[in-house]
């Protein structure tokens, strides 16, 4: 049975639509200024006269990107650090939370007790790029890899999730039909709990993604950089090129191209990946969320 909505609810509705719409608004118009304002004339750029559509179209900024001999290297090695980094710490976060959230593993208080302590103390910088060096981690993969394997934060999510979304009583139905733990956790627990898995593993993928401060620590061999200190680097040459005073109208265009350019190469492609994610990361969060 239709109803006719009132002239309230009617006048609700559009206001509800207008706040949504405005709000999408201001959420994908920066993204879309960035892309116009990499291929427009800057002075126009800076005169505020590009608003909707690229002026004065130039490719100067992709160009001079793209011709850096590095930027092909950080990709790959970004990948690569992404990729392979993302299933180490999903191989160890996932058991260590599932373990962590039994109720009959005894030892679950004290290590979990350990597990937070590191989140507000640690070592230091120095001492932690020392022990790096005895490990001889230094210039190699690893180094951005097996140090920050587990991170701690993801870790609680994932162990809350688990104590408010497995019941014990399966747990239970299961070894009356002669189900080993490791087969209950894999076969019954993991395919239950996708919506955390996916969570988790876009947290680790962007993370890895857009590190940048333990690369420039821990990283000397520019074969080794990931992409977004390759990209810091291009930013440095290119503000050099825009600050000499001999440096031409056009050198300081470019160089004014680049800052956008390298914003949309080391932004779409975990844009690109999100979708995918997208319907398990509200539902993800939320119950992860339910207990500390």
């Amino acid at each position: 049975m239709n109803m006719k909505k009132s002239i309230g609810e009617k006048a609700f509705d559009v206001l509800m639509y207008g706040c949504i719409g405005i709000s999408i608004l201001l959420i994908l118009y920066p993204l879309y200024f960035i892309l116009i304002a990499s291929i427009s004339d800057q002075n126009l750029v800076a005169n505020g006269r590009v608003f909707l559509i690229p002026k004065g179209i130039q490719y100067g900024g992709f160009k001079r990107v793209f011709e850096n001999d590095l930027l092909l290297s950080g990709y790959r090695n970004t990948i690569l650090y992404t990729a392979l980094g993302t299933v180490v710490n999903m191989v160890l976060t996932i058991p260590a939370a599932y373990a962590l959230s039994r109720k009959d593993f005894l030892p679950r208080r004290v290590l979990m007790f350990l597990f937070v302590f590191t989140m507000y103390f640690s070592g230091g910088l120095v001492p932690t790029y020392l022990l790096m060096k005895d490990l001889r981690l230094l210039n190699t993969i690893w180094v951005m890899i097996i140090p920050f394997a587990v991170n701690v934060t993801n870790l609680i999510i994932a162990r809350s999730f688990f104590e408010s979304s497995i019941p014990d009583e399966l747990l239970e139905a299961a070894v009356m039909d002669g189900c080993s733990n490791t087969k209950f956790f894999l076969h019954i627990v993991l395919p239950l709990s996708k919506a955390i898995l996916a969570v988790i593993t876009l947290y680790y993928a962007v993370q890895h993604w857009n590190e940048y401060f333990n690369a420039l620590i821990y990283l000397k061999d520019t074969a080794l950089y990931p992409l977004q200190l390759v990209i810091r680097d291009i930013l440095v040459m290119n503000q050099k090129a825009s600050a000499s005073a001999s440096a031409a109208s056009s050198a300081v265009q470019i160089a004014e191209q680049v800052k956008y350019a390298v914003i949309l190469i080391s932004t779409v492609p975990v844009m690109i990946f999100f979708p995918f994610v997208q319907k398990y990361f509200m539902k993800g969060v939320m119950i992860g969320a339910v207990k500390g």
